[in-house]
């Protein structure tokens, strides 16, 4: 009897090294807002659905600070800017799941399909998404892309109104996921298109498998993906809000990957020799919005009242001991077309008592402070950073109630622009310094949300867009200087922090590393 079981002992040496593919637990801070990235805005549900489950024609390449190949192997674009013709990867494959069998490969049909949605009113798609399209939206995708059509099975042309330098970058972005059309017909069909937001299918690294919010979503590793199946199988996001449970987590080894860590939990981690520390400069910036539309704050004055009361150096001391930068606008120093020269907001509680009273409120108003519950890499720390600001404001007669909101529920009641003043943060995707201008600070990003300012001026705007229809960096960075200047003038947000981008992992996690803008890739993670 021993004998004869001896085969079936050793056969598993005969099995790929995948047979041994180990799990991969990421605990992350929050719950995603649902899979369908295109009708969201946050990096925690890009980070959930488009990062793992999908993929776009194009990449952006952190380290050369270049557009790469993806589901597209290689594009062309006409010498007027104005036709972008795509050659898609042969034999893509769609996600195989309970809920869905593919009968076909990736195909011009599928991108054509992931973009009219978004684009045309009249898609049967466009008027099913709750949420809407805040990117396509913000970034003025139905008046820039005249038409798609597919020249063959695996080419699709792009026809644009008008030259885009920021175009084929934008298409990097997590909305820009290309979806399958055969399943959205399917759902489509049935009646049942809002599965397309809890049983997403993609083509990407990770098939969805379960979620269960604010506990977990598990993914398995996709068998048939282009790009080769990943090492780490299955893998888990362990949603933890609390950073230091995060860690504990990580000590015991029941997650391998903890995000959004505190500094001083990076001060620790550096001292265990059973983890480690990624990081790299953080391509965002940490701001409060203040809503222009919500009297006082329409006054300027007041805007500039609020900068100027503000103790930014004690706030980066406290909330992010002094890991990040102090910033003075919109873009981190590492953007091209940074103004270096605009002059900032310092701390002066008497020049903030003036602009007040030449506002007409010298005894002051009532206002509130919105902030999430628990701590993030552009917030490590939210209900200190309200304290801090709450009892600065007190020094100029504004009384600021803190109001703390779960995350889902406060990114979509501040795209309504339900919110007074807003601890926010904004990472651009892809190194444009558009990224951060046309969502935030344009009139179409007002209508979709993504402007949480709610500013809409025209000069402002012309601007915006004039910087997007030449390509040549010099001309865009004089248009860039101006917007910046203007909008620090206006003093739309109260400005506060470029971070470090941390990230804390076992010592045996290889092939991670932490994205300047916060997306993340766990196709090339192994554990040793």
């Amino acid at each position: 009897m021993r004998l004869a079981a001896l085969p079936l002992l050793l056969a598993p040496l005969l099995l790929s090294p995948q047979a041994f593919a180990a799990a991969l637990s990421v605990c992350t801070e929050a719950s995603p807002e649902g899979f369908d990235v295109v009708q969201y805005n946050s990096l925690t549900t890009t980070n959930a659905s488009a990062d793992v489950l999908m993929n776009r024609l194009v990449d952006f390449d952190t380290a050369s600070g270049k557009v790469v190949a993806s589901l597209a192997d290689s594009w062309e674009v006409s010498p007027d800017g104005l036709t972008y013709v795509f050659k898609l990867h042969p034999q893509v494959k769609f996600h195989r799941t309970e809920y869905f069998t593919p009968t076909r490969d990736l195909s011009a049909e599928d991108v054509i399909f992931s973009f009219d949605r978004m684009l045309d009113p009249a898609n049967a798609w466009h008027k099913v998404a709750q949420s809407g399209f805040p990117h396509a939206q913000s970034m003025q995708l139905p008046a820039l892309i005249k038409k798609i059509d597919a020249l063959d099975p695996q080419t699709v042309r792009f026809t644009l109104d008008h030259p885009d330098s920021t175009f084929l970058a934008t298409l990097s972005m997590g909305f820009a996921s290309i979806y399958s059309a055969e399943y959205a017909d399917k759902l489509m069909k049935a009646g049942t298109p809002e599965k397309l937001n809890s049983q997403p299918i993609g083509t990407g690294p990770f098939v969805f498998t379960r979620f269960q919010k604010d506990a977990s979503v598990r993914y398995k590793a996709n068998p048939d993906y282009f790009g080769g199946k990943p090492s780490v199988d299955p893998l888990i996001f362990a949603i933890t809000p609390d950073a230091n449970v995060r860690l504990q987590k990580l000590r015991r080894n029941e997650c391998q990957i903890a995000l959004s860590p505190k500094p001083l939990d990076v001060q620790e981690a550096l001292k265990e020799p059973t983890l480690k520390v990624e990081k790299t400069d953080a391509f965002m910036t940490a701001f409060v919005g203040i809503n222009s539309q919500h009297p006082p704050l329409d006054k300027p004055e007041v805007r500039q009242a609020i900068n100027l009361a503000f103790d930014k150096a004690n706030y980066i001391k406290a909330v992010f001991e002094d890991t990040a930068e102090a910033a003075n606008g919109p873009y981190p120093p590492n953007t091209w077309s940074y103004a270096k020269n605009l002059p900032g907001y310092p701390h002066d509680i008497a020049k903030a008592k003036a602009l007040m009273a030449k506002a007409g409120l010298k005894e002051g108003f009532q206002t509130t402070i919105w902030t999430r519950p628990s701590g993030s890499l552009l917030n490590p720390n939210p209900s200190l950073g309200a304290q801090l600001l709450q009892s600065d404001l007190a020094e100029i007669g504004i009384q600021a109630e803190i109001r703390v909101i779960e995350w889902g529920e406060l990114i979509r009641r501040a795209k309504a622009g339900e919110h007074d003043l807003l601890f926010m943060g904004w990472a651009g995707d892809n190194g444009d310094p558009d990224n951060f201008l046309t969502p935030q600070f344009s009139c179409a990003a007002v209508k979709s949300g993504t402007n949480f300012a709610r500013y809409c001026n025209q000069d402002l705007d012309k601007l915006i867009s004039a910087g997007k229809t030449t390509g040549e960096q010099g001309v865009r960075t004089k248009l860039y200087e101006q917007a910046q200047s203007q909008i620090q003038q206006q003093a739309l947000w109260l400005p506060l922090a470029h971070p470090t981008a941390f990230a804390l992992t076992r010592k045996d996690v290889e092939g991670y590393s932490v994205s300047p803008f916060g997306r993340q890739d766990y196709s090339k993670v192994n554990i040793k």
